[in-house]
């Protein structure tokens, strides 16, 4: 059967934000157009075992891509047969959004929109070392919402440097004043090689961690009473049924895909995949990412085919960052192993911290739980 699920890396960003710390870099016009050319090559080499249901350009900054930059990528996917996913998104910065793109990915066949927005306080964005402005995330929402995109998730950060809970507490309730389907919101993370961390190594800040875990809280208790269910960690989809659906309608199926351990191509520089057991990274250098496509071949970088037990391990880790959990049904359908004969040690010792609900029917982690959901998922990892 063919991959249903592509992701592609666009590693163009105007300027690096403090915290980040995924392959991207400014953009040349001479650049942009040949990456553009390598995408529709490596396109080219596996659409044959691809019919994509879900679709995710991520980045960096996917909608920096001029109109004719687009036109190249949303035509190669038309002639190759790859357009038409229920769900493909594509991720926005709110400073590089126009009409004309947004009418254009549209009609192209984007079905969704996820917008960068982290935060509406000015300061905390100078902070972040985002190019975008207050006023133009209102102002990009609209152009989405006119271009007819019913599906929009905007993305949140908290825990930044010098936050306080009431402006995190006025960015949570401006955001979900405007409406969108699904919310993303990320703690910050300290990665080596970025500007915070440097700037936390310095002794500019401290971190607050029991702000943090307050202001997590805070989120999980404001989406919920707005409508929102938390169906992973950071993830809050709108449901329109009421009650506690495992996944709620708005939830974003390309992540339900790699929680759940399903396969999918992974293109673009940096990017990696999973098919067949068989983990693919490619290269970290979009120069060489090109020269490589340009010669006819993957530009991958790293391959591991990932032992049995090793994969299980990962796909346990990964799922109990939803809230549902593992069904362990589901479990042994995915991966060949039962959950309770390899991991039960593991799973009543996380049942004994009150991180974790073992039932008959399957194994989930607790609020409390879901908070530090990758410290209690590294013990599953073989």
């Amino acid at each position: 059967m063919s991959v249903q699920s592509l992701y592609c890396h666009v590693p163009f960003c105007a300027s690096k934000c403090s915290y980040c710390a995924f392959f991207s870099h400014a953009p040349d016009g001479e650049t942009v157009d040949r990456f553009v050319s390598g995408l529709v090559r490596e396109l080219e080499l596996v659409a044959d075992d691809l019919t994509p249901q879900t679709i995710f350009f991520g980045g960096g900054t996917p909608s920096i891509l001029n109109l004719r930059q687009w036109e190249t990528l949303l035509e190669a996917m038309r002639r190759l047969g790859l357009d038409g996913a229920e769900e493909w998104s594509v991720e926005c910065n709110p400073a590089t959004v126009s009409a004309d793109k947004a009418k254009l990915l549209r009609e192209g066949g984007v079905t969704r929109i996820s917008m960068g927005v982290q935060s509406l306080d000015e300061d905390l964005l100078d902070r972040l070392g985002r190019v975008h402005s207050r006023a133009m995330v209102f102002k990009s929402y609209d152009i989405l919402r006119n271009a007819g995109f019913e599906r929009v998730n905007l993305d949140l950060m908290f825990a930044i440097p010098s936050q306080t809970m009431p402006v995190w507490q006025d960015t949570l309730r401006e955001t979900i004043a405007m409406e969108p389907e699904h919310l993303s919101c990320y703690e910050v993370i300290y990665e080596q090689d970025t500007p915070l961390y440097e700037q936390l190594q310095a002794g500019e800040f401290d971190v607050q961690e029991e702000l943090a875990c307050d202001m997590f809280e805070e989120l999980v208790r404001v989406a919920g009473e707005e409508g929102f269910h938390q169906y992973e960690v950071a993830n809050f989809g709108r449901h329109l049924g009421g009650g506690a659906f495992e996944i709620p309608d708005e939830a974003c199926r390309h992540n339900i895909n790699y929680w759940r351990g399903g396969d999918y191509y992974g293109l673009g520089p940096s990017a990696t995949g999973y098919v067949g057991g068989v983990r693919t990274t490619n290269v970290c250098n979009t120069k060489v990412y090109c020269e490589k496509l340009e010669n006819g071949e993957r530009a991958i970088d790293q391959i591991e085919e990932l032992e049995p037990m090793k994969r299980a391990g990962e796909m346990a880790a990964f799922g109990l960052r939803m809230n549902a959990g593992w069904p362990f049904e589901a479990f042994e359908r995915a991966t060949g192993f039962d959950l309770r004969d390899e991991w039960g040690e593991t799973m009543e010792m996380l049942v004994e911290q009150g991180q974790a609900v073992l039932e008959s029917e399957g194994f989930r982690l607790t609020p409390q739980g879901l908070r530090f959901a990758d410290a209690a998922g590294a013990e599953f990892l073989r």
